[in-house]
């Protein structure tokens, strides 16, 4: 291994020359406000539309200019929460056709290095709730499979790729198991010295990005100019660490942004090493790791920080020390060994006086893409001939010559395994073709065969068919063609070198130039040539360092009462939220921002002019909150009602929702005595609704969403937009329309539309079995969409509790406490509700089960040595159910 080093750089601040980036010709007149090197396609809006991203300040435009297929759909409102990003709200899927695909054509193209992102959300938009799998390609190259397996949770998949044509393709394919669809496709152009690898060894696919010491925002655009992904992480017994004064990053090679740089974590205990583990998705995956150092702490003169890294059990790197607010990367020069888990440690040497400490990591696994696409002057005729003559009829998308199973239809080509396929043989015969022969077919210049029979062309026959050194078989009959035919062309059928077939007169032996009445007088030649749109944009920016947005200290109960229960005004909202500067996530009810009142971080969400919910849903809410007090329910700090703006604010909730915790990078921190803890928290704020307010209330949307998780990792209920209370003392049910998620929502009050307490204790059922499990409320089984309460009950029968309880658990959890969690979450979800049990006894037995697991930590052997471990799933490739 090599230690790449990256020193102090000079601080420059000079304008960037943007280009705009456009695809290929027909797109380019749509194509006007991208960033330098970004392509940002939204699938599914209407043609035309464009918009600019609240979050990231990005501009997407529609797809409609980068494919001729497909429907485009909306995800059904309910999938539409506040952390659901605009471009996943709506898709194109392709019910028609084994293959579609997208063809974009960058201004910055062949042997460039880009980050290709492409994203799904299901959002049961068919109303089949069938979740659907498909395979998709890059260029000719199988790139991964789909496996939809949530309709509310999105799927990302990124790859680092060198163009080896100035186009590139990303094709869905049908494989029999579902409808195709796709939500957005994202292009970020890289520097040339960045992720060098992907050169000499092959694409890389994104594995897993991880940005230590922010334990909850996605640093993204603009903070990282390339738009990569950092996802945060929370670590136990770690120690988190920060600085507000610059750390230089541009001279390091894959130069991550300066926010993830300027945090850090290392161990709570000097002694402790870091460890980090992660298990491959494919057995053969080969990984090439890049991990991002800064010592962001200013050191004492009889300080050291020294480390070594040990990769399963051996050295790797080092021994060495992070440079001073300067970052150092240590990179794989060559794929790493194949191992079935890879185990990463971070010790501190004997001369070491503090412990080891990280920035960042980024893993990617190897994917090699072999097949050649298409020559690429080749494939510019074919789009120019399919634009001019408006040819819509074929399945003409992807690369034209590959793979071979998906040649377009009318294109024969040549392949082999050193050369880029090349087109020859064109049969455009019968195809309603109206206007000249295009002139771009002259650069067809190894066809042989060309057909354009029986279509309805006009002007002359251009001379410069004669000069296709390899054109042996012409076929022009059937065309409204006026004048000779030109002389070298007629010379080559008189020679035989050519079979020349024109106005219904085979010509193999000496041609006339023309036959029967079909010739015309000649006119005036009016050549009808495409005009290649080309827009380029020059704006010259400032590049700006954004201030470093430092995570202050809560109070472990919330928020103070002298500023509780306030009613602001709009412009006191502007200014708590710094005009509204960091979102913290969007839904149907609109956008929820980050603020200060004071010292004091709060969350407000402020009603959309165009919400799902609307005035009424705030109403109650606000209303609702306003009546309640209890550790583990939300706490109300105040409210906006000015005319048309209108926004609740909330304390702030440092860790998100369950459901962040359960699914993708951050689910290793949650053990399960912390598991155990959150559905403890929650299952008391549902008490206190039910049995501790008067009248009691209903929550009506119970779900992992829904509960928010504090710096301490406090669960507390929130969202109470749809609750109900009973409107007499003593009620029993209500009579209401049915609200809720799908998957959480009672069956017994959808067919009946009885709301009841034990409506509420369904949903907790599930959300209780989706922490146990690991797995979400619908997901597939034997390739079907099953409920998470029937996957559980056919595991019951096994008998073993380790096939149901999350296997990234490894085991770790007291089984008497698990068995008793799992059937308590079956007589919650029990189809009759007189059945279910009142939150009252679930309270008490999961305190029980939690008593039982921390006796169990309390008699675990104690380490003899520090160690500060994380398990790293993958962000990209979650593992199969």
């Amino acid at each position: 291994m090599k230690l790449f080093e990256c020193f102090l750089p000079m601080l420059i601040l000079v304008g960037l020359v943007l280009t705009l980036v456009h695809t290929q010709d027909a797109q380019s007149a749509s194509l006007f406000s991208f960033v330098a090197g970004f392509i940002s396609i939204d699938c599914g809006i209407v043609e035309g539309s464009t918009y600019t991203d609240n979050v990231t300040n990005i501009n997407y435009v529609s797809d409609a200019d980068f494919i001729d297929s497909g429907e485009i759909h909306n995800i059904l409102a309910i999938y539409n929460s506040y952390d659901v990003d605009t471009q996943l709200t709506t898709l194109r899927s392709f019910p028609k056709n084994t293959r579609n695909c997208y063809t974009l054509k960058p201004t910055q193209g062949k042997g460039r290095r880009y980050l290709i992102r492409v994203q799904f959300m299901y959002g049961n938009y068919d109303f089949k709730d069938q979740l659907p799998e498909f395979d998709v390609y890059l260029g000719p190259d199988y790139w991964q499979t789909i496996k939809i397996n949530s309709s509310s949770k999105p799927i990302n998949r990124e790859i680092i790729h060198v163009l080896s044509s100035d186009y590139l393709h990303v094709c869905l394919i049908n494989t029999g198991h579902g409808i195709p669809f796709i939500s957005a496709i994202e292009l970020r152009l890289l520097a040339d010295n960045m992720y060098k690898e992907s050169a000499d060894f092959g694409s890389l696919h994104a594995f897993s990005r991880v940005n230590f010491g922010d334990a909850f925002t996605t640093v993204r655009y603009e903070a990282d100019k390339y738009d990569r992904l950092w996802l945060p992480v929370s670590w136990p017994d770690s120690t988190r660490l920060y600085t507000l004064d610059k750390v230089y990053t541009s001279l390091s090679f894959n130069d991550p942004p300066e926010e993830v740089m300027s945090t850090a974590i290392t161990p709570e205990y000097p002694n402790d090493s870091i460890s980090m583990s992660w298990s491959p998705v494919n057995p053969t995956d080969q990984f090439f790791i890049y991990i991002h150092f800064a010592d962001i702490q200013i050191l004492k003169r009889n300080q050291l920080r020294e480390f070594t890294i040990y990769l399963n059990g051996n050295h790797w790197i080092g021994p060495f020390s992070p440079f001073n607010h300067s970052t150092i990367t240590t990179a794989s020069t060559e794929p790493e060994t194949v191992a079935p888990t890879y185990i990463l440690t971070i010790n501190k040497t004997k001369n070491s006086t503090l412990p080891p400490i990280i920035n960042a990591i980024e893993l990617y696994t190897l994917k090699q893409l072999p097949q050649k696409q298409t020559y690429d002057q080749d494939v510019s005729v074919l789009w120019s001939i399919k634009s001019t003559y408006k040819i819509n009829t074929k399945n003409w998308q992807g690369d034209p010559c590959t793979p071979q199973e998906f040649v377009w239809e009318g294109i024969g080509c040549s392949n082999n395994d050193t050369e880029s396929p090349r087109i020859v043989s064109l049969n455009l015969s019968s195809n309603g073709l109206n206007g000249d022969i295009d002139p771009g077919i002259a650069n067809l210049t190894m066809i042989h065969t060309l057909d354009l029979s029986n279509n309805n062309l006009t002007g002359i026959v251009p001379n410069f068919l004669s000069r296709l050194r390899f054109l042996t078989v012409l076929n022009l009959k059937g065309n409204n063609f006026i004048g000779p035919i030109p002389a070298e062309l007629q010379a080559k059928a008189n020679k035989g070198s050519l079979s020349l077939s024109f106005d219904g007169v085979s010509t193999d032996g000496p041609a006339s130039s023309c036959d029967g009445n079909t010739c015309k007088d000649s006119k005036d030649n009016k050549i009808i040539v495409p005009v290649i749109a080309s827009v380029a944009s020059l704006v010259v920016i400032l590049i700006a360092l954004s201030a470093v947005w430092i995570i202050k200290k809560q109070k472990e109960h919330g928020i103070g009462p002298d500023i509780r229960k306030q009613q602001y005004t709009y412009p006191e909202v502007q200014s708590m939220t710094n005009n509204f500067s960091v979102v913290l996530g969007k839904g149907g009810f609109g956008t929820v921002y980050h603020g200060f009142i004071g010292d004091t971080q709060v969350a407000i969400k402020m009603l959309s002019g165009s919400s799902l919910q609307g005035d009424k849903e705030f109403q109650a809410e606000a209303y609702l909150l306003l009546g309640i007090h209890h550790k583990n329910l939300i706490s109300l700090i105040g409210y906006c009602n000015d005319e048309s703006h209108k926004g609740i604010i909330y304390e702030y909730m440092a860790n998100g929702n369950l459901e962040s915790r359960i699914f993708g990078i951050l689910s290793f921190f949650l053990n399960w005595e912390k598991r155990l803890q959150i559905v403890c928290d929650a299952a008391h704020g549902l008490e206190y609704l039910h049995h501790g307010c008067k009248p009691p209330i209903v929550h009506r949307d119970i779900k992992g969403t829904n509960i928010l998780l504090n710096e301490t990792f406090q669960a507390k209920l929130a969202d109470f937009g749809l609750s109900k209370a009973f409107p007499t003392e003593g009620g029993t049910h209500i009579s209401t329309a049915v609200a809720g998620t799908p998957g959480y929502l009672d069956p017994e009050y959808y067919t009946s539309t009885r709301l009841t307490e034990k409506s509420d204790v369904y949903s907790f059922g599930v959300v209780l079995l989706v922490i146990i499990t690991g797995q979400p409320a619908i997901t597939k089984h034997d390739n079907e969409n099953i409920h998470i309460s029937r996957l559980v009950n056919l595991k019951l029968a096994e008998g073993d509790i380790n096939s149901i309880v999350d296997p990234r658990l490894l085991g770790d959890f007291d089984v008497n406490s698990a068995w008793k969690a799992v059937e308590l979450a079956m007589a919650c979800v029990a189809h009759t509700p007189s059945r279910r049990p009142t939150m009252k006894e679930v309270v008490m037995e999961l305190n029980d089960c939690l008593v039982t697991e921390r006796a169990r930590q309390e008699t675990k052997p104690k380490k003899l040595t520090g160690l500060m471990s994380l398990n790293l799933e993958s962000a990209y490739d979650p593992t199969p159910l």
